[in-house]
């Protein structure tokens, strides 16, 4: 009888370790699938789509940046509609200088490939005040 109940509190004893803490679980917690940085969809929200870079050449025609995703100098055509914004305030070409960094928003030809600026971004974004 003494020997059953010390086997008994032995089985209860390794139950009892054996099980986890109150409070704690096995699962791991959620995990983002972007990585620590966030959702990118939620960021900069205004510039997705758009091509950056740094300007090389800048005339009244067209602008060439570098430092781009295609990874080589690329050619952007300037027609009678392309928008030109510095520092939250429209401007013209001759007010963008080189080495300004720029985002783009392009039209593409589906004929010839060529590639013309929309919108041509510069400085710094000035936000609404609400």
């Amino acid at each position: 009888m003494k020997l059953q109940r010390v086997l008994l509190g032995m089985v209860l004893a390794a139950l009892w370790a054996a099980s986890p803490a109150a409070g704690q679980s096995d699962k791991d917690p959620p995990k983002s699938p972007n990585a620590r940085f966030g959702d990118p969809t939620t960021q900069a929200q205004k510039y997705q789509g758009y091509i950056y870079g740094v300007i090389q050449t800048v005339n009244a025609d067209q602008m060439v940046l570098t430092k781009t995703k295609f990874g080589t100098d690329q050619e952007f055509k300037f027609n009678k509609k392309t928008k030109f914004v510095q520092d939250g305030k429209a401007c013209t070409y001759s007010e963008l200088k080189v080495g300004d960094k720029v985002w783009v928003a392009v039209d593409k030809s589906k004929k010839t490939g060529e590639l013309t600026a929309k919108r041509v971004v510069a400085g710094t974004d000035i936000p609404a005040v609400p």
